[in-house]
């Protein structure tokens, strides 16, 4: 059984992106004990200004900017908390 897309979103303010991208997998791992793939971008062409993400062999950790660090999963929803006030704060995102 393949990852299932849980939620997607990509928005463009001027030349700042914006994506969010969340799969279930089909188990939890030892790296994903959550059961959740994920992938959260905001920067601007050749620039990551924040981006967290789960990548095999790192687990759940932040970029903020060129610094990484670990990001203390807790739930989906506040990794969506805490990735949008970081783009506020970086990027001058604007919800809406």
């Amino acid at each position: 059984m393949k990852a299932r897309q849980l939620f997607r979103y990509k928005a463009r303010q001027g030349e700042t992106i914006c994506e969010m991208v969340i799969w279930a997998l089909p188990a939890a791992t030892r790296e994903r004990p959550h059961g959740l793939k994920y992938r959260l971008f905001c920067g601007v062409p050749g620039q990551c200004l924040v981006r967290y993400d789960n990548e095999l062999g790192k687990g759940d950790h932040r970029h903020d900017g060129d610094q990484e660090e670990p990001y203390p999963f807790s739930s989906v929803e506040q990794l969506l908390a805490d990735f949008r006030a970081d783009c506020a704060r970086l990027a001058a995102w604007r919800w809406t």
